[in-house]
């Protein structure tokens, strides 16, 4: 039975249209509410009366060009980036850093941007994805993605080429990986090596072979 009028007596003038959409609803609704804890209600009213944190000074350097911001002191690198600079390049995936599509460049070193805090990169360079290109010279990284199809969607690229070179900067300074046989010798730079070291990139498109071949180009290795 769909739906049906329930009347409240003979005597009674008034009816109440009843359906099964709303005694869903209605009982949906009166569950949560005796299941939540009284502390969690009451918090969430604290919570919309606590004043925000008085805002603080932030100078980056981004893309080479300087950026004074003033912002909440809880504001993520990648919300300063996207939210208050218009830079939306580093895109926000998983917003737990399990994605890297935000992953950016601090001081050369890749970082996923959403696991950090604006204020705690005060006075550094910081180099999205906007900064790798010279005018309409792409960085040698963004022309072998596109030599190579390193992408479909596109959601993930940004943080994929900045991680990318993030990664052949790291190899070039010796820093070992998990599949780095000998770690006194500078890493050669196989495809399982590169799957690993970019392991915490993900394209849902798998593009995987692609964007490796990319890599292994830039780094001058036979694709």
């Amino acid at each position: 039975m769909d739906e049906h009028e329930f009347n409240a007596g003979p005597n009674t003038p008034g009816k109440v249209e009843v359906t099964r959409r709303t005694v869903i609803e209605t009982g949906t609704t009166a569950l949560l509410l005796t299941t939540l804890p009284r502390a969690a209600l009451a918090a969430d009213a604290l919570d919309d009366n606590e004043p925000s944190p008085p805002v603080v000074d932030v100078e980056l350097q981004v893309n080479s060009r300087p950026h004074s911001l003033a912002l909440d002191p809880r504001t993520t690198l990648l919300d300063a980036l996207r939210e208050h600079l218009a830079l939306t390049g580093s895109k926000k995936g998983c917003d737990h850093g399990q994605c890297g599509a935000c992953t950016v460049l601090i001081e050369g070193r890749r970082i996923n941007s959403c696991l950090t805090l604006a204020v705690m990169h005060d006075g550094q360079s910081v180099t999205t994805i906007e900064g790798l290109a010279l005018g309409d010279n792409l960085n040698p990284m963004q022309a072998a993605f596109v030599e190579h199809d390193g992408f479909q969607c596109g959601y993930c690229t940004s943080g994929q080429i900045c991680s990318a070179i993030g990664m052949l900067a790291e190899c070039r300074h010796g820093m070992p990986s998990y599949v780095t046989e000998d770690l006194t010798q500078d890493a050669e730079l196989t495809d399982a090596e590169i799957r690993e070291r970019m392991s915490g990139n993900i394209c849902r498109c798998a593009a995987y072979p692609n964007i490796v071949a990319a890599i292994k180009q830039t780094a001058g290795l036979p694709t």
